[in-house]
């Protein structure tokens, strides 16, 4: 089972339409599963395995 290794949380707004009425939407982390050098399994953001990719090379 893979550890999910970031804090973030959903962003929540309002979407807006024409007639200007609000109706309350969550927009989700993109939760990526990323295997690791020692073979434990992660769930990252998609910045963070981007961030560690650009790290090891």
């Amino acid at each position: 089972m893979a550890v999910k290794a970031t804090s973030k949380k959903p962003l929540s707004g309002n979407r807006r339409s024409h007639s200007c009425r609000a109706t309350k939407h969550s927009q989700k982390v993109n939760l990526q599963l990323v295997t690791l050098a020692d073979g434990s399994k992660v769930r990252m953001s998609a910045r963070e395995k981007r961030i560690l990719n650009k790290s090891e090379k």
